[in-house]
């Protein structure tokens, strides 16, 4: 109860902590892997904020890029793991592979690493977007039709920022509210007008 005796708490001092070597920059890197699914470009930036926030005091340059690829080869760091467990958990949350690659441009995951999760993305499209279209209320999971032309754009707007294709997009924005949906068709639709 110091607020209401007018007595305030003793004061955190901030401790300055030491600039970083190469055994504390490779403990900084063991627990950063072990706490998050990260991949090699992701690792070497962490590692590089860490020198510039706390210093370096080692005989050598940092060997940010030795590193990473070490815990790769060590299977600590697995780009083409962590691309594929993104790519499972984007399209399950209903993004399209267009989100999917830009994630992992963001996280510095190379092409050849990518490709499986790519070819995931490309085979759960149809549910991923049947998943983002439920999720958001729209084309057949839509509580009613759209009241104009205005509003079925907003619809088809939001499925291709949300990373589908538009040919997809507009196959499940033009289905009505409550219509059976027969999934052989759009998907045969889509493909057409994608060609």
């Amino acid at each position: 109860m110091w607020h209401k005796n007018g007595v305030m708490p003793p004061q955190r001092v901030q401790r300055k902590r030491p600039p970083l070597d190469s055994a504390r920059l490779e403990q900084l890197a063991l627990r950063y892997v072990e706490r998050f699914a990260t991949t090699r470009a992701k690792l070497r930036s962490y590692l590089a904020r860490k020198v510039r926030e706390r210093g370096w005091s080692g005989e050598r340059e940092p060997d940010f890029e030795g590193i990473a690829a070490r815990f790769a080869s060590q299977g600590y760091v697995d780009d083409s793991a962590y691309a594929l467990a993104k790519s499972q958990a984007l399209s399950g949350r209903g993004y399209g592979k267009r989100r999917l690659v830009d994630k992992l441009r963001a996280a510095g995951v190379e092409e050849a690493d990518s490709e499986a999760a790519r070819d995931h993305a490309d085979s759960k499209a149809l549910a991923a977007a049947l998943r983002f279209a439920e999720r958001r209320r729209l084309g057949p999971f839509a509580a009613a039709p759209p009241r104009d032309h205005k509003d079925r754009e907003k619809a088809l707007a939001a499925m291709v920022r949300a990373g589908h294709s538009f040919a997809l997009a507009r196959e499940i924005i033009r289905l009505a509210p409550g219509s059976e949906i027969d999934r052989a068709e759009i998907a045969e639709r889509a493909q057409l007008t994608a060609n």
